[in-house]
């Protein structure tokens, strides 16, 4: 039998780990721009980074809410002792990290909202675009980062099956190693279509501190469909993301965060709003990516604002934990503190008194074969045969 020379847990930990998992920033393209501060936290401590979009600015808020969000964001991420890096090309350039004056001209001029397969014409053209959870998803990968948050991902529309209107969000997430903390999936979806599709796609859901694993409808707290697993703590999904580097497993993470309750808005409310919003974008022929952007300006509007008041909460809290659950894992790899694995294994000593779990079985037929002619029960032992089959 094969052996592992160290436990995965001392994997995890080991300096070996995170030197394999981050990316080698010396490699990376020259179209790449890493803010000082971003690029020192990725070479030491690659962990403590948190990844932000730049759609909800350039695309997902009007002038100057999107601003103040992303500026507060940030600094709710530096105060829980993280790192933040918004993500966004800026003039053909793409930019882990940007300035006040960089989020500034973001949100308050046409951009392209900038998905994978629309990077290279972005880049080529020397244009500025807002990334979205996919654009976002892959350059964080590229550069190493681990967790990323945003208010709520893409999925599969409403009609999909009839359109195969599917964001490319759910399929950049089962392929690219990244934890994305949001409030679910927004509700002018189909939810319980896009949960499926991510089970597909190999991707992880979970819900965040709810033992129902109740999870979030964007702007209400349950959307009536299960996480297939719950995290109680940052520790938690900490442990959880490492262990999937540990393994070279290159599916991410969806973490559904609800809403705080005080910002959470009725259902029966957004049901109607987002209904009208949607035969509103049907009456006018809006399409493809610009369906999302079109029937939040609309739901906002029906709403008399109250859909951006949830919006701008939900993203401040989701930036919250996901800097908590950057915090706990760069503790865990820079080796400040054991995994949950290792500390379970420490406490229950060297050799576990555990059952093992055995996965599959085999079946074993036994033959025998009584060699005497004139068989007689009298409890006493007949010449015999036997073999096993397996």
């Amino acid at each position: 039998m094969l052996r592992l020379t160290k436990s995965l847990p001392s994997l995890v930990n080991s300096n070996a780990f995170v030197r394999r998992t981050y990316a080698d920033l010396s490699k990376l393209s020259p179209l790449v721009d890493i803010d000082p501060c971003v690029h020192e936290a990725l070479r030491g401590s690659p962990g403590s980074v948190v990844a932000l979009e730049s759609t909800i600015i350039t695309h997902g808020m009007p002038y100057p809410h999107n601003l103040e969000t992303a500026l507060e964001v940030e600094q709710i991420v530096r105060q829980k002792g993280a790192i933040p890096a918004t993500i966004a090309i800026v003039d053909g350039r793409i930019k882990v990290g940007t300035t006040a004056d960089q989020l500034a001209r973001l949100a308050q001029s046409d951009t392209i909202k900038t998905s994978r397969r629309d990077l290279a014409y972005v880049l080529g053209k020397g244009l500025s675009g807002g990334t979205t959870v996919a654009g976002t998803l892959l350059v964080a990968d590229m550069v190493g980062i681990r967790v990323f948050a945003t208010g709520g991902i893409g999925g599969v529309h409403r009609g999909g099956e009839d359109s195969l209107d599917v964001s490319a969000d759910l399929v950049e997430l089962g392929r690219t190693p990244v934890a994305v903390v949001s409030s679910g999936v927004k509700s002018i979806l189909d939810i319980p279509r896009t949960l499926e599709y991510l089970e597909t796609q190999g991707v992880c859901v979970a819900s965040y501190g709810s033992p129902e694993r109740d999870f979030p409808a964007f702007y209400t707290r349950r959307s009536g469909s299960k996480a297939v697993y719950n995290f109680d703590s940052a520790a938690e999904a900490a442990n959880a993301i490492s262990v999937n580097g540990a393994l070279g497993l290159r599916s991410g993470f969806l973490i559904g965060v609800p809403i705080p309750a005080e910002h959470a808005l009725d259902q029966a409310l957004m049901d109607g709003a987002i209904a009208e919003a949607l035969a509103e974008a049907t009456r006018q022929n809006i399409g493809g990516k610009e369906v999302t952007p079109f029937i939040l300006a609309a739901v906002s509007k029906i709403t008399a604002g109250k859909s951006l008041q949830s919006n701008m909460a939900l993203i401040k809290n989701n930036a919250s934990v996901a800097a908590e659950i950057a915090v706990e894992l760069s503790r865990i790899e820079s080796g400040q503190v054991k995994s949950v694995s290792e500390r379970e294994s420490a406490s229950s000593g060297i050799c576990s008194q555990r059952v093992p779990v055995v996965i599959g079985g085999s079946i074993v037929d036994t033959c025998i074969s009584v060699l005497d002619d004139d068989l007689k029960v009298m409890s006493r032992t007949s010449p015999h045969c036997g073999k096993l089959q397996f």
